[in-house]
């Protein structure tokens, strides 16, 4: 099978009968330029005809920097939030004329240095914090922004660490101010969500002033049920769970134990929460807008201006309904 032969810009240059420095021109937008709009729309016109794709490695030497955001995502199951988060994030970062590749797997699978230097990114998302060796030889390559949206305290940046935090006092605000003063947190039993599940705690923690009574609830209604055993014994009459999902499976429990009264609220808003047995209150997140403020801080990164305020007033809300 002969192999396909890559379009180039002489090829999109002979087809409109311009010179490759015009269509080059037309191409990049380039300012100052003196080209009538037929010759721009014969360029556009042949290079969509022949399916012309600009080298990203062509466009990197020419501009000095790559135009990828590069997103490592570490092994954990990619739920409602996260997902909803990485296509905003998409959205946003097109809006500015990046590319957003997000890249699943643990190190163990692969070095970090092989994914960022073969991709050459101009930035890189991480929800992990970094190395210092790691960070610094990024840096040294030229890679602009470096950012843990979660990680360890006192280092680099970390995005999310505020907005998981907030998502904690949200939900034990809500359970206090409809009179639940002994509350419980119902932490997942997955260890790889720890990474969210501990900053939601530690809000949770902040608002009550003290550590609400915490237990490790599977997704299962047997050993639920258990879990609501032990909180009814402790006095406990309001939950926050880590998510949407970890509260269905409370429901569940208190419905084994025909248990009534537990107010529960969970983390996500996702469809099957409507549709609980009772309706679940939630907490929910302006994913558009937390997209938004990340895409800007990279921006502002590449182009050497500091990081702009992340907006929390409106960014997370309680979706009120029967369950609390």
């Amino acid at each position: 099978m002969p192999e396909t032969r890559r379009i180039t810009s002489a090829d999109v240059a002979r087809r409109a009968g311009v010179s490759r420095a015009t269509v080059s021109y037309v191409l990049n937008a380039t300012p100052g330029q003196s080209i009538s709009p037929a010759t721009r729309d014969r360029v556009l016109r042949a290079a969509a005809g022949l399916g012309y794709a600009p080298s990203a490695a062509a466009r990197t030497l020419r501009t000095g920097r790559s135009d990828v955001v590069l997103c490592l995502l570490p092994d954990w199951p990619i739920g409602n939030e996260v997902g909803n988060l990485l296509g905003n994030l998409s959205t946003a970062l097109a809006r500015e004329g990046l590319t957003f590749v997000a890249h699943p797997g643990s190190r163990a699978d692969r070095p970090i240095a092989e994914i960022w230097k073969a991709i050459t990114p101009a930035a890189v998302l991480s929800f992990t914090d970094f190395s210092d060796d790691e960070t610094e030889a990024m840096r040294a390559a030229g890679v602009a922004l470096v950012v843990a949206l979660l990680g360890r305290a006192g280092r680099h940046g970390r995005e999310l660490e505020v907005p998981q935090q907030l998502v904690g006092r949200r939900q034990a605000e809500h359970l206090v101010g409809t009179g639940h003063a002994r509350l419980g947190y119902a932490y997942p039993d997955d260890p790889r969500l720890r990474i969210f599940a501990d900053p939601r705690l530690a809000g949770v923690r902040a608002a009550l002033g003290r550590q609400p009574v915490v237990e490790t609830v599977p997704l299962d209604a047997e050993p639920a049920a258990e879990a609501v055993r032990r909180w009814q014994a402790a006095g406990v009459t309001g939950v926050c769970a880590y998510n949407d999902e970890v509260a269905l499976a409370v429901l569940a429990g208190a419905r084994t134990l025909s248990l009534t009264g537990l107010a529960v609220i969970g983390v996500d808003d996702i469809p099957a929460a409507r549709l609980a047995v009772p309706p679940l209150t939630t907490v929910t997140t302006d994913q558009r807008t937390l997209a938004t403020h990340l895409a800007t801080t990279v921006v502002a990164a590449v182009s050497g201006r500091p990081a702009p305020m992340l907006p929390t007033a409106d960014l997370i809300r309680v979706v009120t309904r029967e369950s609390a």
